[in-house]
Parts: structure tokens; C-alpha cells; sequence
């Protein structure tokens, strides 16, 4: 019996397991792999068994071909539309269960489209990832460890900023007894940034059946951008056929464990690009002795993390640590706080006779749960009495990341359902109790169903204001609890079968009351001013055409005061921004020839020059310091941009953009009036007059980038239609005397036209910065200015101008070329402007070193929107002053108060700060 019993354990449990994952088969228990768009059952090449997703009834199919790609799995995909809706797989698991869960991504180009999809995914109300795609033929991979709470997972697709949202595989991998256990997981998931396999043998790598769990151990060996370079001289790779002692906490696969990297001149050290950090995470070592040491020898060594001594003590003896050889130890930290780039080493001790040796590593970011709304279980109550509705299928959380498409919820971290929208849905049995727990209910529409029943006590939601239950077959009284409702101003319970008295109570409250249609429902009589009752259809719109009219007359009335202001002061003005005739718009104040003669001392003063003309420097009479850029060109040309520019800025507000004071057209003279800005143009502090021997530091140069970048994107998703700058570079951002920054120089702009994705136009710009896509096609999109804002981030960080025949090398000539050899080959250092003297984190420069690529790309739709940019920007900023960064020491010791500059200053907003400094991170514990 002893031998039988743990057999039929085994079995019993395989069965039991068996039927809880319906898409699996019997070669792994707890094993889940969805073929997403697939139409057929089939075992792949590795033995794992792959189900269609055909129980999915929403989203479309697309068949696609890859070069190189052979796997079936990766023949079809599963797409949905770009809405606002989230569309869900819903994954039956075992609760107080570990599991890994993993969704790929291949593009393929299913739309014939070429545009890169960007999307959000969720595992039920936490947000696990944001995809971008930034090449067809590349599997975007992710994967997740998280303790089952409940008996389904869910995971949703939604947010699509470009492109559709799309899934090729979804596969759930259960483990077994304390795989991955921590004290944080009921709070926080695993997301899962590195598992590396060193020493591989090849390219390929490891995972099932020589991992028993599916992990994917990444070979060492694959070459990509910022992932384990700087490697160390004398880094050399082991092997050993023996058998690995693997039974510890992780228990990572033999073959994994029989490979290795040893340091053979002492020191093994690596950098490579964590995905989501900077933040708190799990990190796991794997040792293992797989060399032969004689009786002499030893092998001591340290890890060595940068800026974190307390993790560099320990000494590792792996043979001693693992008691024995050939057997597993695996040292790591279960809440340690790591950036963005990670650069390790692993040192010999003085009396360690060989150098140190690295089998595996782990690396995964805790990833903060939200346990979405507290009317989860309440509205999921309701669904049961449905389940067969197209509407109940969506699946989730009701409200996170967005809300299904019949409920709208409140703002709140754990947000509420304020409003059910479930007009002409088909409704059948009596009103769902379960409504009646919604707490935060504000509105409910149930009209024109088939309701049945009496109408519930809504006394729990006290927020109600609107019910709608026309059109049903309620029966039963108009109920006193009504009363109970100290918000509710509209009751509609029109043709039903409602019978009774309405209580007088009700008829005296402030209240748009319905109830006609009632046979058996007795009538009353309007008591007071305080309520209305609609009896009929031809009363009902009698009231409403009044109503109608007395609020277009109030409208109209009150409509020129309303649009002036808006237009003068709204941030975000939403009016039209082009001016239909060739002269100035009426917004902008138009100065007389002699104020400006006055104001200048007769032009005494210049202060900058260009292309356009030249710049003075002038005082009105209230104080106010102005510059005057009067254009020489009288062509055709330079009086049509001198009205852009005008038209533009008189229209558009922004505390990044330079503000327009007005012009003047007087004397045959076209000028341009700007608050004057007394820190000049960003070039010149990057490498012009203005550096005198020293140049702003990192941070200060990213608070300047976070400023421009701000007012682009107020350009490109602020103003309607949207306004592409066409010629942003270093010299078009100013620096007012708190050195914030400001966009000028709107004489190219030009304006997108709405659902058109780009715009026809003749080139123009400037060599350096334009666009090399808009150059040959002539068409002009928001990604041109993405571009040219991706040049000024590679000056910032080189201080190097964007064209240049002498600092680039013999084969490069603009900054474009050279940065992008020196950063996609790991060397980031050869690009750093020696100015900045060591004084920044290296994460944050990388970070915006790698986005500035990103922005460079040859064909727009590769190119992140500028709002991306900006999120970029900002985490490097909040790194930076996590690490130290100080950037007030220039704005104290280096502000230029000399008149020498032709630049212009848009005015100082107080308390301009607007850095969002949040990183989630896991509270120590």
C-alpha cells in the first residue's frame, strides 16, 4: 500500500486539475495555452498542447506570415476594435495557487496598416503593462507571477493609443508548493524583467520539459541593446554534463544550472536595461560548483551593486553555501530597491584562489495590486441573472482600468459604480436586489425592458438622483422608501403595471415625476411649484419645446461675454485656431509705429538677428521689457508667415509657449512683439556665447526638456485642430530669467487637418532637425516634430550641435548618425557632454538617451507621441532628485541679467512645478 498510495494521489489530483482547466490536456496538470485566433487543437514541437480561444464570441481573426516564423501558434492573432472598451480572457485557476502568466505579442502587419499598435493590458483591475510595438516581426513578450485569490483570472486588453489591441498567445503555468513565495504577494504582483541562463551554449533558450514549469531561461548569448554588455576581460563560459542538486526554493531546470560564466582575471561584471524600473524588486542568484577545485583552491567572491554597500558584504562560498558540490545555492534579496540600468560585479576576495562564477539570475519588480471597485461582487451578482447577454460578457474589473461599457464610475482609487446604463436590453424576472448594495449608485436606467416585480427598497443608495423604469411590467405599489432618497430629482416609472395611490410625500418633493401609463395607478394633483408631473405626451412636450427655447434665448444671450473669456483665458482653447484671411487675427493688440519707436529708443538696442530679421530690445511705458523682431523681407513669403505667426499666438495660451504681446504693420514694417526673455535660447547655453566656461547641469537640462516638451504637447493634443510646430530646434527654445523654458518661433507652423493623418506641404525647417521621412514624402505629421524634439535631446545630453563637419568622426556628419552608433552599441559614455562632469545618474541618462532614439526613427509611426516623450522625461527627473540632483544652484549662481539676447519672455507662472515624482514602490517590510 505505501507504494500505491502516493500513485493514486498523483492520479486523483491530475483528474481534479484536469477539470478545473478545460484548455488543457493530461502532459501538465495546471498547464493553460490559448492559440489566440487559432481554430484547432495541435501539440507544438516542445510536447506543450495548444487550444484554440474560440469561446472568446468578441474580437476578429487575422492570419499572418512572419520570415523565419514557423510556429503555428504564431499564425494567427486575435484583434478588437480601438473603443473604449476592454475586452477580457477569463482563466479558471485554483485559489491560494502560484502561477506564471504569459502573453506574446506578433504584430505581423494584420491590418495592412503599418501602424504600430500601442495598447494597455490588465490582470483584473491592476495595470500589468503597456505594449508597444515597434516592429512587425518581433514577439513582444510578458510574463507575470501572482497567488490566485479567487477561482478566475482575468486578462484584458484596452487603451489603444495607435493601432488596434491584439493578443497571439496567452498561456497560464501553475507551480507547485513555495516556488516564488514572499511575504508581499497578497499586495503585489511579480512582473517578471530578467531571467537569464549564463554560460549558454547557444542562442536558444530554455524552458519546457527542461524547465517542468515553462519559465524562459534567456541565453546570455543574444545580442541586443544595453543587455548584459560591459562585460568583463576574462569572462569565459563552463559546461558540465553532471547532475545539479536543483531541490531548492526555485528549483531552476539542471540544464540551466550546468552552464555557467566564470571570471578568470577576478571580476565578472554586466550592465543591461531593466524593463519597469526604477523601483523595488525580487532578485535571485543561482550558484552551482560545476568546476573542479583542488583540495587548495577556493572560491570566495562579493556582489557589488553601485551606491548600495549594505548588498555588497556578504561573501558567497558557493561549495560551502550549497553544502557540497554540483548542489544549488541561490542567495537573493526579496525587497531590494534597483534603477532602471543595472550594473553589477561580482569580485574575487584577496584570499579566493579562483575567480567568481554565475549560473542563472533572476529578476522581477513588484508589481502593486488593485483590488478595483468594492462593487465588484455586488454587480457580478447582477450578471449571474444574465449570463448569456452580449452586454455581460465584458468581463474584469466593472470600472478599472476602464469601466464596461453600461456603467460609469467615480474617480476614486477604489472606485464606485455611480451609473448602470442598461436601457432596451432585453431584461427579463424582477429588478436584481443586488442593486440596491450599490452604494455609490447616482443613476440608474432600466427603461424599456421586460422587467417584472415590484420595484425595490433603494433606501442603501442615498447618492440616487435619476431612476428610469418606464417602458417594464412592474407591478406593485409606488413604494414609500422613495422618501428615503434625499437626492433623487427624476423618478420615471411610466407604462407599467404599477397599481395604488402615489404617496403625497413624493408628489410634494423636488422632483420630475413620471408615473403615466399606470391603469391602476391612482392620479394626483400638482400641490406646489416645487415639482413638476408630466401627465401626458402632449403636456410633456409642451414643457420640453418651453424649456428648449427659454435655453436657447439664455444661451445666445450670454454667448458673446462666454466666448470672449474663453477665448482670451481658457488653457486649453478649444476654438478654431486658424484665421481664414491674410491679416492678423483681432485677438492680438496691434501697436502703433511710434509706441515702438518710443518704447525701443528709436530701435537703439539690438539685441539678435536671423534669417527672419532683426531683434531690439525695448521698455513700454508701464515697465514691461519687451523684444521687437522686425522682419526685413517683404516677400510674399515673409508677410505669410508673419500672419501665422501672429494668428497663431493670439490664439493659443500656454505657459511653455512664448506669449505674443502684438504686432505692429505700420511705415511699410511688419514686427512682432514679445515679452522680452533674459536668459537667451537654449543653444547658446549648450555650446554658444552663454556657457562662459560652464554649462547647465543634467537636471536643469531636463526641467528645460520637461518645459518644451509640455508645450508641444499642448500644440499637438491641446489646440484643435492640433498645430505642428514644423521647425522646433535649440535656438527656437527660450530661457526666461528663472530659466524655464518656452517654445518659440511659430512662422512655419502649420495646422493638422482633422481625420487626415498628415498634410501635404511644401518642405521647410531646419537642416539638422527636419525630418527625413517628412523630407522625401512631403507629408507633414506631429511625428515630424517628435524628431526634431528627439535632436534636441541628444544635444542636451552631448552639448554637441546637430550638424557639425568636425566633432562626429570622418563618416558622420549630423548627431543623429553618431549618437545613435555610440548608444545602440552600449558605449553611452562617448556621447555625454564632459561638461556635465560625472554629475547625473546613469539610469536617467539612459533612459533619455534610449527615448531620443526612439524619436529619431526613420518612419513616423515608430516614433512615440510627445506625450510619451514628456513621461519619459519626467521619470528621469524624478531619478535624478531621488539620487541627489539639485538643479536650483544654476538658477541661483547663473541667471544673465545683461540685455544680449533676441529673445522673448512669455511671463513667470508662480509656482510652476509639475513633476510627476511618483514611482510606485512596495512600503519596506
Amino acid at each position: 500500500m505505501e507504494t500505491k498510495l502516493p500513485f493514486f494521489i498523483l492520479f486523483s489530483l491530475s483528474l481534479i486539475l484536469l477539470l478545473l482547466f478545460p484548455f488543457s490536456y493530461a502532459q501538465m496538470p495546471g498547464f493553460v495555452s490559448l492559440d489566440c485566433g487559432g481554430s484547432e487543437n495541435f501539440t507544438d514541437e516542445i510536447g506543450l498542447n495548444w487550444t484554440p480561444d474560440d469561446k472568446l464570441t468578441y474580437g476578429e481573426i487575422s492570419n499572418i506570415s512572419v520570415a523565419n516564423e514557423t510556429r503555428k501558434q504564431y499564425t494567427t492573432l486575435r484583434h478588437f476594435p480601438a473603443d473604449s472598451r476592454k475586452y477580457c480572457y477569463a482563466l479558471d485557476v485554483v485559489s491560494r495557487t502560484r502561477y506564471l502568466l504569459r502573453a506574446t505579442f506578433l504584430y505581423g502587419n494584420f491590418d495592412n496598416n503599418n501602424v504600430y499598435p500601442k495598447f494597455d493590458i490588465s490582470v483584473g483591475a491592476t495595470h500589468w503593462s503597456t505594449i508597444v510595438i515597434s516592429d512587425s516581426n518581433t514577439i513582444e513578450m510578458i510574463e507575470l507571477i501572482f497567488l490566485a485569490a479567487s477561482p478566475t483570472v482575468s486578462v484584458c486588453l484596452s487603451n489603444a493609443t495607435t493601432g488596434q489591441p491584439f493578443i497571439s498567445t496567452l498561456e497560464l503555468r501553475q507551480f507547485n508548493g513555495s516556488v516564488y513565495y514572499t511575504e508581499f504577494e497578497k499586495q503585489f504582483y511579480l512582473s517578471v524583467s530578467a531571467r537569464i541562463n549564463f554560460g549558454a551554449d547557444s542562442d536558444a533558450p530554455i524552458r519546457y520539459p527542461d524547465d517542468p514549469f515553462d519559465r524562459i531561461w534567456e541565453s546570455d548569448s543574444v545580442k541586443k541593446a544595453n543587455y548584459l554588455v560591459d562585460v568583463a576581460a576574462g569572462t569565459q563560459k563552463i559546461s558540465t554534463n553532471a547532475s545539479i542538486d536543483v531541490n531548492k526554493d526555485e528549483i531552476p531546470p539542471v540544464k540551466v544550472m550546468q552552464t555557467a560564466v566564470v571570471g578568470t582575471n577576478g571580476s565578472l561584471t554586466y550592465r543591461l536595461d531593466l524593463d519597469g524600473f526604477p523601483g523595488f524588486g525580487w532578485a535571485v542568484t543561482y550558484f552551482a560548483e560545476i568546476e573542479d577545485l583542488a583540495p587548495d583552491e577556493s572560491r570566495k567572491f562579493r556582489l557589488v551593486l553601485p551606491g548600495q554597500p549594505e548588498v555588497s558584504k556578504p561573501i558567497v562560498n558557493i561549495e560551502e553555501n550549497a553544502r557540497g558540490k554540483y548542489s544549488l545555492y541561490e542567495p537573493g534579496f526579496i525587497n531590494l530597491s534597483l534603477p532602471f540600468v543595472l550594473s553589477f560585479r561580482f569580485g574575487k576576495t584577496s584570499d579566493s584562489s579562483r575567480g567568481p562564477l554565475l549560473n542563472a539570475m533572476e529578476i522581477n519588480k513588484y508589481l502593486e495590486k488593485n483590488d478595483g471597485s468594492p462593487d465588484g461582487d455586488a454587480i457580478s451578482s447582477v450578471l449571474s441573472h444574465y449570463t448569456s447577454a452580449d452586454w455581460a460578457q465584458e468581463g474584469g474589473d466593472p470600472c478599472l482600468p476602464v469601466p464596461w461599457s453600461w456603467v460609469h464610475c467615480s474617480s476614486d482609487p477604489q472606485p464606485r459604480i455611480v451609473s448602470i446604463l442598461l436601457s432596451s436590453k432585453n431584461l427579463t424576472g424582477n429588478i436584481p436586489l443586488d442593486i440596491t448594495k450599490l452604494t455609490g449608485l447616482v443613476e440608474l436606467w432600466l427603461d424599456g425592458n421586460m422587467l417584472t416585480g415590484p420595484i425595490p427598497d433603494f433606501t442603501g443608495c442615498m447618492d440616487l438622483k435619476i431612476i428610469h423604469l418606464e417602458s417594464n411590467q412592474l407591478t406593485g405599489a409606488l413604494p414609500t422608501t422613495l422618501l428615503n432618497l434625499p437626492n433623487l430629482r427624476e423618478l420615471y416609472v411610466q407604462n407599467n403595471m404599477l397599481s395604488g395611490t402615489v404617496p403625497s410625500d413624493i408628489r410634494n418633493k423636488d422632483l420630475v415625476l413620471n408615473y403615466t401609463g399606470n391603469i391602476n395607478l391612482h392620479k394626483a394633483k400638482k400641490k406646489s411649484n416645487t415639482y413638476v408631473i408630466i401627465i401626458g405626451s402632449v403636456v410633456g412636450a409642451a414643457v420640453l419645446l418651453l424649456v428648449t427655447v427659454i435655453s436657447f434665448l439664455a444661451i445666445h444671450k450670454g454667448k458673446g461675454k462666454y466666448d470672449e473669456k474663453d477665448h482670451l483665458d481658457s488653457h486649453h482653447s478649444q476654438s478654431m485656431i486658424s484665421s481664414k484671411n491674410d491679416g492678423p487675427a483681432e485677438a492680438a493688440h496691434c501697436f502703433s509705429y511710434s509706441e515702438i519707436e518710443n518704447s525701443t529708443n528709436n530701435f537703439e538696442k539690438k539685441i539678435g538677428s536671423g534669417g527672419f530679421g532683426v531683434v531690439y530690445y525695448g521698455k513700454l511705458d508701464d515697465g514691461k521689457e519687451i523684444a521687437v523682431k522686425v522682419l526685413t523681407s517683404n516677400s510674399y513669403q515673409g508677410k505669410r508667415e508673419f500672419s501665422n505667426e501672429v494668428s497663431l499666438l493670439s490664439r493659443i495660451h500656454h505657459r511653455n509657449l512664448v506669449q505674443l504681446l502684438g504686432y505692429c504693420r505700420e511705415e511699410g514694417n511688419c514686427m512682432l512683439i514679445y515679452e522680452f526673455m533674459h536668459n537667451g535660447t537654449l543653444k547658446e547655453h549648450l555650446y554658444g556665447p552663454l556657457t562662459h566656461g560652464r554649462s547647465i547641469n543634467w537636471i536643469k537640462r531636463l526641467e528645460v526638456a520637461e518645459d518644451a516638451a509640455k508645450g508641444i504637447e499642448y500644440l499637438h493634443t491641446g489646440c484643435v485642430p492640433a498645430v505642428i510646430h514644423r521647425d522646433l530646434k535649440s535656438s527656437n527654445i527660450l530661457l526666461d530669467r528663472h530659466m524655464r523654458a518656452k517654445v518659440s518661433d511659430f512662422g512655419l507652423s502649420k495646422l493638422a487637418v482633422d481625420g487626415v493623418s498628415h498634410v501635404s506641404s511644401i518642405v521647410r525647417g531646419t537642416v539638422g532637425y527636419l525630418d527625413p521621412e517628412y523630407y522625401i514624402s512631403q507629408q507633414l505629421t506631429d511625428k515630424s516634430d517628435v524628431y526634431s524634439f528627439g535632436v534636441i535631446l541628444l544635444e542636451l545630453i552631448s552639448g554637441q550641435e546637430a550638424i557639425s563637419n568636425d566633432s562626429f568622426g570622418a563618416n558622420c556628419r549630423n548627431i543623429v548618425q553618431w549618437a545613435k552608433l555610440h548608444i545602440e552599441s552600449g558605449d553611452i559614455q562617448g556621447i555625454i557632454d564632459p561638461a556635465l562632469r560625472s554629475n547625473y545618474d546613469l539610469q536617467s541618462m539612459w533612459k533619455i538617451a534610449e527615448k531620443a532614439l526612439m524619436c529619431v526613427q526613420p518612419h513616423g509611426h515608430m516614433r512615440p507621441s510627445i506625450s510619451e516623450v514628456l513621461k519619459e522625461i519626467q521619470d528621469a527627473i524624478s531619478i535624478e532628485r531621488e539620487s541627489g540632483g539639485n538643479s536650483d544652484e544654476f538658477s541661483r549662481n547663473s541667471i544673465h541679467s545683461s540685455i544680449h539676447m533676441g529673445s522673448m519672455d512669455l511671463g513667470i507662472a508662480e509656482n510652476f512645478v509639475s513633476i510627476d515624482e511618483s514611482i510606485a514602490q512596495p512600503a519596506p517590510r
